[in-house]
């Protein structure tokens, strides 16, 4: 649904910043006001998680490649913070944008330029059926670019560190009809209490079906084993499970540039014309209805656990934390509330399953609440209202 194009509007040079670079990697953070460094900010989780920093108060700094976004997205975070802020009485923060791949040596005149108090790393490749396909670019990417990255990082005293994780790092364990806990994959030996008794957990994964879910489990264990050879770093792994929906200005949403391969956007593109129907993947799932369920959650709700993981005081110096509602949805049901949401009807049509998917895939956030005092407040209803304002806003349908 490629709702924008590119433009040439609101890129920072490095004069913008806030001194001039100097020798990359002086070690001294420049002088002046103190930023979070956004990786991959213009996708559509970073991207949201930029404008939620700024609601928050924090001065954010972007850096995106573009390879799967669209630059114009900038002036619709800019346009929905300060919406925000002039309604709520805040003065808007400091936003700056460079487009350039993470892993270019470019980062380090930016790390020059800014006084960075943490880092929020979305700049992987995403898909599971592309992974598939495309296996070295993931590990390339995912893998060798995250350790490229915590080295370059490493040699600035950057060390507060929130990494997108995934889900997909449980594999096969989410068939097991429960909502998934963060001891059920951990990457060094963990002892903890469960139904009364006392439990270690034991590092390793179980069916891991792409390599992108591997990519993750690959970085995760990599950000452990880091945070435990030098507990100086403050590391949280965020495992996200369904993003869904739009910030409710409607004026930022999904819009990738690639075909998109998650749910709502898929659904979003019938109800445009830009696909003729939807395909739902395995109708003979172990699930009350045969479709394939999934813990939906608000991507503004997403969003502002990343704000609540920059804040959070955590005694250890690396800890994963679920991000999702707790609640299953099946596929249809997921369906039809974006019928409901849009008033209209949603072709679709029963497909065999894919290579990687998995029938069931629901959270347990309960170490989220407790630990970073996040709670998810949107419901499927209205991500569904969300999305369908931004699709009818951009495209008038």
């Amino acid at each position: 649904m490629a709702f924008y194009s590119p433009s040439a509007s609101s890129v920072a040079s490095f004069s913008d910043a806030s001194t001039a670079p100097t020798t990359p990697g002086s070690g001294s953070p420049p002088p002046g006001p103190a930023y979070v460094l956004v990786l991959g900010g213009l996708g559509f989780i970073g991207s949201h998680t930029a404008l939620e920093l700024l609601k928050a108060g924090k001065n954010v700094v972007i850096v995106d490649d573009l390879s799967n976004a669209f630059e114009t997205v900038l002036s619709s975070i800019r346009e929905a913070a300060a919406l925000w802020c002039n309604a709520n009485g805040r003065t808007v923060p400091a936003l700056k944008f460079y487009e350039m791949d993470y892993r270019s040596p470019g980062l380090r005149l930016v790390l020059d330029s800014y006084r960075i108090s943490g880092v929020i790393h979305f700049a992987a490749f995403k898909s599971v059926s592309e992974s598939i396909a495309q296996p070295l670019d993931y590990y390339m990417n995912n893998v060798c670019g995250l350790v490229s990255l915590l080295k370059t990082l490493d040699s600035y005293g950057i060390k507060k560190f929130v990494f997108s994780s995934s889900a997909t790092v449980y594999g096969t364990k989410a068939e097991q009809g429960v909502p998934l806990r963060e001891e059920d994959v951990v990457h060094h030996p963990h002892t903890y209490e469960r139904d009364g008794e006392t439990v270690t957990a034991i590092p390793g994964a179980m069916g891991l079906t792409s390599p992108y879910g591997r990519s993750k489990y690959f970085g995760e264990a990599i950000l452990a084993d880091l945070a435990y050879s030098d507990p100086s770093w403050s590391i949280l792994a965020l495992r996200y499970f369904n993003p869904i929906g739009c910030d409710a200005s409607g004026l930022l949403g999904e819009d990738p540039r690639g075909v998109p391969t998650n749910l709502f956007p898929v659904l979003a593109q019938v109800l445009t014309g830009d696909r003729p129907r939807l395909e739902i993947f395995g109708s003979d799932w172990e699930t009350r209805d045969g479709t394939a369920v999934r813990d939906f959650i608000h991507v503004s709700d997403l969003a502002r656990g990343h704000i609540a993981a920059l804040d959070a005081k955590v005694d250890e110096p690396f800890r994963t934390f679920n991000l999702g509602t707790g609640t299953g949805t099946t596929v249809a049901e997921a369906h039809d509330a974006l019928e409901a949401a849009s008033g209209r009807k949603i072709p679709a049509v029963l497909a065999p399953r894919r290579e990687g998917d998995v029938g069931s895939c629901v959270a347990a956030n309960a170490r989220a609440t407790a630990e970073l005092g996040w709670t998810t407040t949107e419901s499927l209803l209205q991500s569904a209202r969300d999305l369908w304002r931004f699709v009818a806003r951009v495209r008038a349908v």
